[in-house]
């Protein structure tokens, strides 16, 4: 066992050996607050989507069809608010050969989430569906020394914009942790009771056709801002870290698997 893990493990070991701190409650006040930095995010990226040039937001270290994708931190990262901590990172990639039509395909295919997007989408089956838009349930894991499994619905709208350049939201309605997965007596945790580490998780894509030296492909941006509970007293030491790279850490897999979906023979066929 790395000297990570073991520092992970007695971290979650103290928070739920801790009288009272195991379960946590996302309280209106986080939640509103959740909702009024989304809306001043979504402003930002209905400004940015409003012409060509600043349809994606400049991101430094991402200039080369051969650099890798790069992941930042936006406002820090984590910060908390109103007993929770909100998360906000952003990632951005250079994919040659894939093209703005293909990348909307791949964000559209939900029944194909728990192929492309495995171990992270355990499942996702479609709830409602018209043009552009969509609602969806999706059972996704975490794994850490514990395995956290959370169901989720989520409302989702996508567009492509002139063949060159397009978007994807997904808002989160809801999100439910399960106890007992997979298992006759897997149940969802009754609310109050649940562990926290995650409540909200909005994902906002932005994609445009670019020309990198001599290479065509496509140049795709996401957003993802998340809301999870705060840190008990006398334990922030060991369990900030784990909580705050929980978001940066899943979209880093999110950016790696939507990069080889892409790359795949059936995607740019």
């Amino acid at each position: 066992m790395t000297t990570a893990n073991m520092h992970a493990l007695v971290a979650i070991g103290l928070l739920f050996a801790a009288p009272n701190c195991s379960a946590a409650w996302l309280t209106p006040a986080a939640e509103n607050a959740f909702q009024k930095y989304v809306s001043g995010v979504e402003s930002r990226l209905n400004a940015q989507h409003s012409t060509t040039s600043t349809y994606l937001a400049v991101s430094s270290g991402v200039g080369s069809a051969g650099s890798k994708f790069q992941v930042e931190s936006m406002n820090g990262g984590t910060w908390s608010v109103e007993q929770a901590l909100l998360h906000h990172w952003r990632a951005t990639a250079f994919v040659p050969g894939a093209t703005p039509q293909q990348m909307l395909a791949l964000l559209r295919d939900y029944n194909r989430l728990p192929e492309n997007y495995a171990p992270q989408v355990v499942s996702a089956r479609v709830i409602s569906q018209s043009s552009g838009a969509a609602r969806i349930a999706m059972r996704i894991q975490e794994h850490r020394v514990i395995t956290i499994v959370l169901d989720g619905e989520y409302s989702l709208e996508s567009k492509l914009e002139e063949s060159r350049r397009g978007y994807s939201n997904s808002r989160s309605n809801r999100i439910r942790q399960i106890e007992n997965a997979g298992s006759a007596n897997e149940r969802p945790l009754d609310l109050g009771h649940e562990d926290g580490f995650l409540w909200r998780l909005n994902s906002y894509w932005s994609f445009q056709a670019t020309n990198e030296g001599t290479v065509d492909g496509v140049r795709i941006q996401c957003e993802a801002i998340s809301l999870t509970r705060d840190v008990p007293r006398g334990l922030g030491w060991l369990i900030i870290p784990i909580i705050r790279d929980f978001p940066k850490e899943a979209l880093e897999f999110t950016m790696q698997a939507t990069i080889k979906a892409l790359q795949t023979p059936s995607a740019q066929r």
